[in-house]
């Protein structure tokens, strides 16, 4: 087989495998490429050698490389993708019909692989999600941790099964009816066992991040970089035969190409979808509230198909908790208006003052062009549980009612709907920041920097998880003994209900933005909202509310706890923290 690496800054590079090493011929057609022809199986282990003229003996693993099987460090391994393409048909539901399920397999399960989670995939079918939506699963060091600090983006990590389990995992799911969404990291890659700068420019000091140089996007050799990433990313699509990606954080990639990535990005996943005849869509994690990540390339935009939508979160999580710290202060001031705006505008910040960040941010989404599947809605994810101090879920300080409440206001409002692993159930388990770093210098870094960060909020150093105490990863692991017993079943039982008239009433899945008409109380804090023949009206004070809904005829279609059909006046009585849903 052809071995071959782009090494553009060596005068020399070898191939090393099982043993014997092989010298590495430049290929004339592609400068800085180095091939070589080598017999070799599944499962053999290779690396290179660069500057072997200048006595170096560090064995690399390939940039490329599919299989780490010894960890970052360790040397690649050869894989044949013939027998671990999944064979069944992929279920090809579309974005705009989605409700997707965020889920970290190294805490889904105790076991953390994806042969245990597969194992619980029942359960989401139960539940009616469309999609799994699978938190990083590239290679980094140690055995647990979120993902985020990868290394080796074309790879699989070992410790949840490999390839070999990725692939079992996508078929699994396939079977049960579920696609499949990948989180990719794009904008930096983690602080341990990063070979690549060895290799050639995939950093440049061009620009800085909040994780040092930035990834190289438009500075020399940025040709090869951006292709390392692109094909990276399709080959997810194409070799696991995965439904979607969820890029994190595109803000903090720094790109001044006239053809931005993002964009090269979004026609290459289009083009692989015409050919593979498969709705394939790439979701952004932006904080720019930019309508242009999301605004088709033929109109000037990046052309990415949906977005997070964290004002809607932050404007919800304000109104259910009364929070108002860091970026919440924002949406603190009025929170139902805040709501409100977002369920009818996708932003909140749209050209607004913003007092976190001490100017104006964002820019209006023109909504009677841009479809309502374009925005994620969600009341929790990784983020905003595992960055806070304890990694608490909203189950720890909400009523089952609150929470019933947030969870029709995402469910039947006008975003794609996410949910966050255990939250149907109102899970009682935290999710908190863990790490296992092998180097106990950058070990010491993080639960030292982690103490500072809180520490400044007010926080007791002793108080804050250690990242890197194995004991936080296992009180992050979901408890599956809870959705079986009160007060977890009967939240599990509204959060089916609610998917089910999602997929049931096709007004609940209008991408007309511009049709959804929303009113409120802020004193009196209950909020309506009206999707074509549907509405919800939601109370969230701790008193029994009456709200006119008009002369309309609705009946109740469901509640979270029992409520009266409306009178011939059109006026509904939702008692205290709960919620109902009326129409025809």
């Amino acid at each position: 087989m052809q071995f071959e690496v782009w090494a553009p800054q060596t005068d020399r590079v070898a191939l090393r495998l099982g043993g014997a090493t092989y010298e590495m011929a430049r290929d004339p057609d592609r400068a800085g490429w180095w091939t070589a022809e080598a017999a070799a199986v599944d499962g053999d282990r290779y690396g290179f050698l660069l500057g072997v003229a200048a006595g170096e003996e560090t064995v690399r693993p390939d940039p490329r490389g599919r299989r780490l099987p010894d960890g970052p460090d360790g040397l690649s391994a050869v894989v044949d993708f013939e027998p671990l393409t999944p064979r069944g048909p992929a279920p090809g539901t579309r974005l705009q019909d989605a409700v997707l399920y965020e889920l970290h397999i190294g805490t889904f399960t105790p076991e953390g692989t994806f042969d245990a989670a597969a194992a619980r995939l029942g359960h989401l079918t139960a539940l009616g999600v469309t999609h799994v939506e699978l938190m990083p699963v590239c290679p980094f060091p140690g055995r647990h941790g979120w993902g985020y600090d990868g290394v080796a983006p074309w790879a699989v990590h070992e410790p949840y099964g490999g390839p070999a389990g990725l692939a079992r995992f996508v078929d699994a799911a396939h079977a049960a009816g579920l696609g499949v969404v990948l989180d990719v990291v794009h904008n930096h890659l983690g602080p341990s066992g990063n070979h690549l700068p060895a290799f050639g420019p995939y950093f440049t000091e061009t620009h800085h991040t909040p994780w040092g140089a930035a990834v190289n996007l438009d500075a020399a050799g940025s040709d090869e970089v951006r292709a390392y990433l692109l094909g990276s990313a399709l080959a997810s699509l194409r070799d696991y035969r995965i439904d979607g990606l969820r890029l994190d954080a595109v803000h903090a990639l720094a790109d001044e190409r006239a053809l931005p990535f993002l964009e090269e990005l979004s026609a290459a996943v289009d083009e692989l979808a015409a050919e593979s005849g498969r709705p394939l869509f790439l979701i952004a994690e932006s904080d720019r509230c930019d309508p242009r990540t999301t605004t088709p390339r033929a109109a000037g935009g990046l052309g990415l198909h949906a977005q997070w939508n964290d004002d809607f979160h932050h404007a919800l999580h304000c109104a259910l908790t009364g929070e108002s710290q860091a970026y919440y202060a924002d949406f603190a001031e009025a929170p139902l208006a805040a709501l409100a705006k977002t369920m009818t505008r996708a932003f909140f910040h749209d050209g607004t003052w913003s007092s976190f960040r001490g100017r104006s941010h964002g820019r209006p989404v023109d909504r009677r062009r841009t479809a309502a599947h374009r925005f994620l809605g969600y009341t929790q994810t990784h983020d905003q549980i595992g960055n806070r101090a304890l990694g608490d879920r909203l189950s720890a300080s909400l009523s089952p009612g609150l929470l019933a409440c947030g969870a029709a206001l995402a469910l039947t409002g006008p975003f794609v709907p996410m949910l966050f692993m255990g939250e149907e159930w109102a899970a009682g388990t935290p999710w908190q920041y863990f790490t296992d770093h092998p180097d106990p210098e950058l070990a010491e870094a993080v639960r030292s920097g982690r103490r500072r960060e809180f520490a400044a909020h007010g926080w007791k150093a002793e108080e804050i998880p250690d990242p890197q105490d194995p004991a936080t990863r296992d009180r992050s692991c979901l408890d599956w003994a809870e959705p079986e017993r009160a007060p977890h079943d009967r939240l599990l039982a509204w959060y089916r209900t609610l998917i089910a008239l999602r997929r049931t009433l096709p007004d609940l899945r209008d991408p007309d933005l511009a049709a959804v008409r929303v009113a409120y109380d802020e004193e009196r804090r209950w909020v309506t909202f009206r999707r074509g023949d549907v509405r919800v009206a939601v109370n969230l004070s701790a008193e029994p509310v009456t709200i006119a809904l008009g002369r309309n005829g609705v009946r109740v279609l469901a509640s979270w706890d029992p409520v009266a059909h409306p009178g011939p006046d059109g006026r509904v009585h939702v008692p205290a923290e709960s919620v109902v849903l009326l129409g025809p």
